[in-house]
């Protein structure tokens, strides 16, 4: 077991703390072939783009060849600019997007009983749950796979990162979408913020079963993103799950907001290059809800989003069924084959509603308001709704308008989790 750690003091990490961090990481290997595997765009404020961009340059230095290949999940592949942005000066063409239908192989099975067990009877079907990844990952040239990524608050697994980056953000379409329908049948509100969950448990097990001798390190980061600017405030590198736990324990220090009082009025800032789909967009819902007051109003500025799905397929199904309610989608998903077939895209369904205890409005400028409003989410103007609530003139918390209303104001809600203290159990 080997774990390397740093905690910021005072205002985060210097570069020079992590790029030691990093360093020491990979010192005492020999190493001639490395496989990256960082996540995509929605990830920005993760610090992932520096801490890849600064492992390939030292590992190219050394000679290796190195290759990255994106934790993207479901999610459409990056740009030439978002990965520039992202990750500097690392050339594109060394960029590999994982294609979750056509890029992975099978490499066990997670039986049914475990998971019949550990989800309290809730999923009682009766076939195994394929494990699948990136072919690459199983390639034995690589000395040495690099999976970098944030620990953070999230809705399917409890607290993302870690096995996730792999089952998940290179994994495959029978691991995707199980695992989310079973995080979204089991309750999200159960899981959000806390370690051991049952989807946890299932990656937990694949890791152990069938990547036991796959050269993996996990580096993990904390961060939270003030004024736009990202404060890393731990790195977590190992290769065993203590280095999860240490990084959960920080998260949840850094990443867990407690109010005192449920909010009636919160207003969330979605930034137009990261949050271009519902799909992505819709942790404004997951990440609040805990927070959120009875007969409340969620008002999501969100002027990049264009759509709903990632892909077409997504996009269709969510335009069909909107975000209908959690018993509404579950009693489709009996009912409806191609929801049976797109399990991720229907547990999407329930993780995206209110479930009618409080109302959500995006607020858009690249898709009709009647379109909004078809998948049951009231509509703005997004120009209307700066106006009224103008992100550059609020601060992060309770705020007093002019008018007299009170509102919470949140400028980046994939950053953490938000509670009212007498919900979060």
């Amino acid at each position: 077991m080997y774990i390397w750690e740093k905690e910021a003091n005072g205002n985060g990490l210097t570069k020079e703390e992590i790029n030691n961090l990093l360093a020491l990481s990979v010192k005492r290997k020999e190493l001639h072939k490395v496989l990256i595997i960082p996540p995509d765009f929605t990830r920005f404020y993760s610090n992932a783009g520096y801490i890849t961009n600064q492992y390939y340059h030292m590992l190219k230095e050394r000679g290796c060849e190195v290759d990255i290949l994106i934790a993207q999940g479901t999610h459409e592949p990056l740009t030439e600019e978002l990965f520039r942005k992202m990750y500097g000066d690392i050339p594109y063409e060394v960029m590999i997007p994982h294609r979750w239908k056509e890029d992975t192989v099978r490499i066990g099975e997670i039986p049914a009983d475990f998971v019949r067990e550990i989800t309290e009877g809730i999923w009682d079907e009766e076939e195994n749950i394929p494990v699948e990844v990136n072919w690459r990952l199983m390639d034995p040239s690589y000395d040495l796979v690099i999976s970098v990524g944030q620990v953070v608050p999230h809705e399917v697994i409890g607290m993302a990162n870690h096995s996730k980056n792999i089952f998940v953000g290179i994994g495959g379409c029978e691991m995707i979408n199980k695992s989310h329908m079973i995080g979204a049948v089991f309750g999200m509100e159960r899981i959000m913020g806390k370690d051991h969950s049952p989807v946890r448990k299932i990656f937990d097990y694949a890791l152990e079963h069938f990547l036991r001798d796959i050269p993996l390190i996990f580096v993990m980061t904390i961060t939270t993103a003030p004024h736009d600017q990202i404060v890393t405030h731990a790195v977590m590198i190992g290769d065993e799950r203590k280095a999860l736990e240490d990084a959960i324990t920080q998260a949840q220090r850094y990443n867990l907001d407690f109010v005192d009082r449920p909010i009636k009025k919160c207003v969330v800032y979605m930034n137009p290059e990261e949050f271009q789909s519902t799909w992505v967009a819709n942790k404004s819902i997951y990440r609040t809800r805990m927070a959120m007051a009875d007969g409340g109003e969620l008002v999501v500025l969100a002027s990049g989003v264009k759509k709903f799905g990632e892909n077409p397929e997504q996009d269709t199904i969510i335009r069909k069924y909107g975000y209908a309610g959690r018993l509404e989608i579950l009693k489709l998903f009996q009912e409806q084959k191609d929801l049976r077939e797109n399990m991720g895209t229907a547990a999407h369904l329930i993780h995206g509603s209110s479930d009618g205890r409080f109302s959500v409005t995006y607020a858009v400028e690249n898709i009709s308001e009647e379109e909004i409003q078809k998948v049951h989410f009231n509509s703005a103007s997004y120009q209307d709704m700066v106006k009224k609530y103008n992100p550059d003139k609020l601060h992060y918390g309770w705020n007093k308008l002019p008018d007299g209303e009170e509102i919470f104001y949140i400028p980046n809600p994939a950053l953490g989790l938000w509670a009212d203290k007498n919900r979060f159990k």
